[in-house]
């Protein structure tokens, strides 16, 4: 078994735009397969709306509950970005201008192009650490356990791929993935056996139609390698005794 332990993270997607449908999110599968990759396991996602007591209620239950907490959307400079002074009210710090934070906007912008608005994407909790923005400037921050982040996707990302190096992990989940054509019905009963007699390795079971004909794709995960592999035999045997015959993916 892995000696590292399981390091574990949630994510919060802050923005009416989100839950009006008008933006389709576009992050959690990118944080997902990025925490994974450094021992980080993604175990809750919420959308929530641009509302104060929100988005602090939403952090101070997931910060205390996970390694890390992980916000996207709202640290803009209209009026409705609000995520930066409710993670302040949520973790109880001071909330003002950062003065490198600052420094950053003001070496961006020319002198005529520096408005309030824009110096306001300063403004952040007493003792926040810059997360460098390499594609806007605009930098996020971290504050104790809670990363900041902008919604857009290529600046978030950009963001994350700057900063994930300082991020402490566990070993990363790795998965096996099977294909069989049985409906997933006739499996449930043995794969839950399967499931029992593995634990904690994760089995998933994911039903399709493909051209008429109805399979399961079958998924297991685990960050031990050889709890994996074992488990990985057990389902093909449990396939091949029921008459199919395991696809790798």
């Amino acid at each position: 078994m892995s000696e590292k332990p399981t390091v574990t993270a949630a994510l919060v997607i802050i923005g009416n735009e989100v839950l009006s449908g008008r933006t389709q999110d576009a992050n959690v599968r990118f944080l997902a397969v990025g925490l994974n990759r450094v021992g980080v396991r993604l175990m809750e996602a919420r959308v929530i709306a641009d509302a104060e007591n929100e988005i602090v209620e939403a952090i101070n239950a997931l910060r205390a509950k996970f390694d890390y907490v992980f916000t996207t959307g709202g640290i803009g400079p209209t009026h409705d970005d609000i995520t930066s002074a409710a993670v302040a009210k949520a973790l109880g710090r001071e909330f003002g201008r950062n003065a490198e934070a600052e420094a950053v906007l003001r070496g961006h912008y020319r002198p005529e192009e520096i408005t309030e608005a824009r110096l306001s994407m300063a403004d952040m909790p007493e003792g926040a650490e810059l997360i460098d923005n390499p594609v806007s400037r605009a930098p996020g921050f971290r504050i104790e356990n809670v990363i900041v982040m902008p919604g857009v996707p290529s600046i978030m990302q950009a963001m994350f791929d700057g900063y994930k190096h300082n991020l402490v992990g566990g070993d990363p989940v790795q998965s096996v993935s099977i294909t069989v054509s049985l409906p997933e019905g006739v499996m449930a009963a043995p794969l839950g056996q399967l499931q029992e007699d593995h634990a904690p390795v994760e089995f998933g079971s994911y039903p399709f139609v493909r051209h008429g004909q109805v399979g399961t794709c079958l998924v297991v995960r685990s960050a031990d390698e050889g709890a994996l592999q074992a488990a990985a035999d057990s389902l093909r045997a449990m396939i091949r005794e029921m008459g199919g015959e395991p696809m790798e993916d």
